[in-house]
Parts: C-alpha cells; sequence; structure tokens
C-alpha cells in the first residue's frame, strides 16, 4: 500500500474505534436515562454493554498502537540519545507486536469456542459469538497497525515523526 492509502487505513482504524466509543457512550445513557425516568429495562442491556465494552477495548488497542499514544514509561527513553531511542521504540515495538498476535491467536481460539458453545444473551437469546468477532477484527487491525507501525520505524521514521508532530500540535 502507498503511504496515503496507508494512512487512510489508519485513520479509518481509529474512525471505527471513535464509534464504537459513541456506541457504547449512547448504550449507557439510554440505558441509564430509560431506567431512572420510565423504570424501563432494555432486554440484554446489560449483556450488550458489556460485550461493547470489549470491543471498544481491542479496537482501541488497535487505535493507540500505531500513533504511540497509549500510556509509555519514559525514563530511560528520555535521558538517552537519538539513535537510543530508535532503538528502544523498534525494541518496545516488535516486543507490543508478539504480545499483539499471540493475543489475536487466542482470541480467535476464543471466538471458535465460544460459537461452538452457542453462548447466548440472556433475555433475548442472540449468539455472543458476533461480538467476540468484532473484538478479534478489532484485534487483527491492531497487528496490522504495530506490523506497519515496526516497517516505519525501521525503514521510515521520518513517517513516525511525521505522524508524532501532527498529535502534538493537536494536543
Amino acid at each position: 500500500m502507498s503511504g496515503n492509502l496507508m494512512d487512510r487505513f489508519i485513520d479509518s482504524i481509529e474512525w471505527i474505534a471513535a464509534l464504537f466509543i459513541g456506541i457504547v457512550a449512547a448504550d449507557v445513557f439510554i440505558t441509564v436515562m430509560l431506567r431512572y425516568f420510565f423504570n424501563i429495562a432494555i432486554p440484554d442491556a446489560y449483556d450488550f454493554g458489556q460485550q461493547l465494552l470489549g470491543i471498544l477495548i481491542f479496537w482501541g488497542i488497535a487505535a493507540t498502537s500505531y500513533r504511540g499514544t497509549h500510556i509509555t514509561v519514559d525514563l530511560i527513553w528520555a535521558n538517552v540519545g537519538p539513535r537510543w531511542q530508535r532503538a528502544i521504540d523498534v525494541f518496545a515495538t516488535l516486543v507490543l507486536l508478539f504480545v499483539v498476535s499471540v493475543q489475536t491467536y487466542t482470541l480467535f481460539d476464543k471466538v471458535i469456542s465460544t460459537r461452538d458453545a452457542n453462548l447466548q444473551t440472556f433475555d433475548l437469546r442472540l449468539p455472543v459469538w458476533p461480538f467476540f468477532l468484532i473484538a478479534w477484527i478489532g484485534d487483527a487491525a491492531a497487528v496490522l497497525l504495530i506490523a506497519v507501525r515496526t516497517y516505519r520505524l525501521i525503514f521510515r521514521p521520518d513517517l513516525i515523526a511525521a505522524n508524532q508532530n501532527i498529535i502534538k500540535t493537536v494536543e
């Protein structure tokens, strides 16, 4: 993929994560308002909320992994030169790529086992495995984005630096 096409792909992953944040917020707001003001409970609201939060977490991992905007500890990184900073960034990203790849593999196994077990929501008896699948797709997107970040850190650090400058100007 070209840089421009890849950047659009990365942005679309971030927009999908933002969409899930909105869905979770709307779900919580509507559920609380209906229960508080009208004493009405949406069937499976608790189950949907749980599943949506799980989806949000995995898509959030995808959104934060490429930009490097997740929580970091820069005690050593801040006290070394640019060459060592880049080496630390590459090493940390490779470790993250390994961990998230293993997580994605095990989550796919969970999708399959949940489908095979025919787990369903409590009230409406809807299958749970599609929620797991959507979460897994977010996790797989995280692997792709971390791989792109690793490639760019090693071979195209100028693209990573450009993204970091954009983030700093927005903050």
